[in-house]
C-alpha cells in the first residue's frame, strides 16, 4: 500500500464521524440518549486517532485535495457542539426558556470558537474552553443536577471559550500527557458504560465519571497556575 493511499485512507477515517455524526442523531431525535451517547462516544475515540495518523502519514503532503482541519471541524461541531446541544434541549434537564437559552448559547458561541485562528496555544492546548460540550452534555445526563447548575455551567463555559484560559489536549499536551491521556481513556469507558446502562451506572460510576471530568477541565488551569520549569 502506498504513502498516499495510507493518507488518503486517514481522510475516509476522519469522514466516518459523519456517519457516527447521523446515526446519534437519529437516535437523538427517537430520544434515546444512551444510543445517541454510545455513537458519540465511537466519533469521539475516531477523533482521538485520527490526528496521530495524519500526521504520521502527512496527508498534507500525500493526500493534500483533501482538507483534513476543514473536514475534522465540521465533524466536530456535530459531534461535539450541535447533537450535545440539541440533546440537552429535547431531554427535559432544562426548563422553558432555560432549554433556549443553553441551545442558543452553545450552538452560536461554539461556532465563533471554532472560526477562532487563535484557539490553539504554543503547546498544542486550547486557548479557552474548546467547546467539548459532548462531555459536559454527558455528565450533565449522568449526575442530572438542579437546572439552574446546568445552566450556570452552560453560561460559564460559553464565556471561557474566549477568556485567556488554558484547556489540555488529551494527545497533544505533552506537559502530564503520562496521567491525562489514560484518564481520557477512563473517561471514554465511563462514558460508555454510562451510555449502555441508559445513564443507570450507579454512584460509583458517576462519581468517578464526574473526577475524571473535573480533571480535564482545570488540568490547563493550573498548569498556568504551576508554570513547568525550564531545564
Amino acid at each position: 500500500m502506498t504513502l498516499n493511499t495510507r493518507a488518503l485512507l486517514v481522510h475516509l477515517l476522519t469522514a466516518t464521524g459523519a456517519i457516527f455524526a447521523m446515526l446519534a442523531l437519529l437516535a437523538a431525535v427517537e430520544g434515546n440518549w444512551g444510543v445517541m451517547y454510545l455513537w458519540l462516544v465511537v466519533a469521539f475515540v475516531v477523533d482521538g486517532i485520527d490526528g496521530p495518523l495524519a500526521r504520521r502519514y502527512d496527508v498534507k503532503t500525500n493526500a493534500a485535495r483533501f482538507d483534513g482541519v476543514l473536514m475534522d471541524l465540521i465533524i466536530d461541531y456535530l459531534t461535539y457542539v450541535f447533537i450535545p446541544a440539541y440533546a440537552l434541549f429535547a431531554s427535559g434537564l432544562l426548563p422553558g426558556w432555560t432549554g433556549w437559552a443553553a441551545i442558543l448559547t452553545i450552538s452560536f458561541a461554539s461556532v465563533v470558537y471554532f472560526a477562532d485562528t487563535r484557539m490553539k496555544t504554543a503547546d498544542s492546548s486550547f486557548q479557552g474552553f474548546p467547546g467539548c460540550w459532548n462531555m459536559v452534555v454527558l455528565v450533565i445526563f449522568a449526575v442530572e443536577p438542579h437546572w439552574t447548575v446546568t445552566l450556570g455551567m452552560v453560561v460559564a463555559l460559553a464565556v471561557a471559550m474566549f477568556l485567556p484560559i488554558k484547556f489540555v489536549h488529551p494527545v497533544r499536551t505533552k506537559r502530564w500527557r503520562a496521567v491525562t491521556l489514560p484518564l481520557a481513556l477512563v473517561w471514554v469507558a465511563l462514558g460508555a458504560h454510562a451510555a449502555w446502562t441508559g445513564f443507570n451506572e450507579g454512584p460509583e460510576v458517576t462519581i468517578a465519571l464526574a473526577a475524571v471530568s473535573l480533571y480535564l477541565l482545570f488540568a490547563g488551569a493550573v498548569q498556568e497556575l504551576f508554570p513547568a520549569r525550564r531545564a
